[in-house]
């Protein structure tokens, strides 16, 4: 296992991880967070970095596929938590790529509608991925380097040219703000559905490569590429909370990449950093309804039919939502997120766990629990929070929206108790 392997594979994760539609996310968490951005940073990072690279390396424990993450808990919930990851995909993460590129792109050159770019914008995912060409794959290679590259001197040119001048918090709560925006880059999600995609490639690679060769290499490709996004998370966060003064508080978060962008490096970067957005957003579309696509043909026992309508829906879907704003999605997506999400980061730490402490018994409480405890934080998500209170006012850090961790952590531990007692 070379140095090389390592570096390629870790980039090959960053990538993957490295969303131009959660780009949009750091910069206004730090401009609302103020002189606490350090506060939203560790809560961003927990939820957008940590979790999704714990996520790589409990594919490396498995090397399996997504189907491996849930089925202790069993075949038939394993199966329903794939098609409802593969549909929160299509329905969600894909269209607000499609009103990225408008806000980001379309909007400040053409005076057209969300509706016309998401229908030309999917009418084009739908021609790539019922073609599967090869195009974007090479595209997609010089993507990334170069919006790593406009981000790095953007994060540059605020640190050291900006007065660290930070203003007032606009958080209740600066940690769970950040956890619960670190939702919205369905990173832990990512890792469960695109850690597959690491182990073939690899498997491809070199089919003779060992077990733990194989876990080696992915563990140390995904602290590395770990490391990449906190550093770059971090520093968008900070810079946003440097211009908290330069712009109007309710600015939206694609305006404010682009204001940030245009005031640090100007206009020529500026439509430079929009180009390639918009082009990694489409790459990433693409990607989303290709892998569901994939994922509902595996199912049919290879048919082609059923991909091609897999394909439509996805296209469809993405422009039904795709016609809203991404302030519009991001809202959508929180009631949808703070119950999905949850389940997932237990399954998550689960398959990373020790194998004793992850008997089949121990699955099923922990995500049961979870799935219990996670509604009321669902029903607060959509409006019936204060109809509900009085039933779940007792609930420890309910009130940061969070209340599934304690009771998930203290099942987590009785189950492992009572498994012990009972040899």
């Amino acid at each position: 296992m070379s140095r090389k392997s390592i570096a390629i594979t870790a980039f090959a994760l960053f990538s993957l991880f490295f969303g131009a539609g959660n780009l949009i996310l750091p910069p206004q968490l730090g401009f609302k967070s103020g002189d606490l951005w350090w506060l939203v940073a560790l809560g961003f990072c927990i939820s957008a970095v940590l979790i999704p690279i714990l996520g790589i390396l409990a594919h490396a424990k498995l090397q399996g596929t997504m189907f491996d993450f849930a089925k202790k808990v069993s075949p038939l919930f394993s199966v329903v938590y794939c098609y409802i990851v593969y549909a929160i995909s299509i329905a969600l993460p894909s269209p607000r790529t499609a009103s990225v590129t408008h806000e980001m792109a379309i909007q400040p050159i053409w005076d057209s509608s969300y509706l016309f770019t998401s229908i030309v914008y999917f009418a084009l995912v739908y021609i790539f991925v019922v073609n599967r060409s090869k195009v974007l794959d090479i595209v997609g290679k010089f993507l990334t380097p170069g919006i790593l590259l406009i981000l790095l001197l953007i994060i540059g040119v605020s640190v050291f040219t900006l007065d660290f001048d930070f203003g007032i918090s606009q958080f209740e709560n600066s940690l769970t703000s950040g956890v619960l925006e670190g939702y919205q880059t369905f990173d832990a999600i990512g890792a469960v559905v695109v850690g597959g995609v690491i182990i073939i490639s690899i498997n491809l690679k070199d089919k003779s490569a060992s077990y733990e060769v194989k876990k080696s290499l992915i563990r140390k490709a995904g602290w590395l590429a770990g490391l990449g996004l906190f550093l770059v998370y971090t520093g968008l966060i900070i810079t946003g909370a440097l211009f908290q003064n330069s712009f109007d508080i309710e600015i939206s978060r694609t305006a404010l990449l682009s204001g940030i962008s245009l005031k640090t490096l100007g206009s020529t970067a500026n439509v430079f950093l929009s180009i390639l957005v918009s082009l990694a957003c489409f790459t990433t579309a693409v990607g989303i309804v290709t892998g569901t696509a994939d994922f509902i043909k595996g199912r049919f026992n290879g048919s082609q039919l059923a991909y091609t309508i897999t394909a439509i829906i996805g296209c469809l879907l993405g422009i039904l939502m795709g016609q809203f704003n991404v302030g519009y999605i991001i809202a959508v997506a929180l009631p949808v997120l703070m119950f999905i999400y949850p389940i997932t980061i237990v399954l998550i730490l689960l398959n990373v766990v020790p194998e004793k402490f992850a008997a089949p018994k121990v699955f099923r409480w922990v995500v049961g629990t979870t799935i219990l405890f996670s509604i009321p934080d669902f029903l607060g998500s959509i409006g019936y929070g204060d109809a509900i209170v009085s039933v779940t006012s007792w609930i420890p850090l309910r009130e940061y929206h969070i209340g599934w961790v304690l009771p998930a952590l203290a099942v987590f531990v009785l189950g492992n108790l009572s498994k012990q007692k009972g040899r």
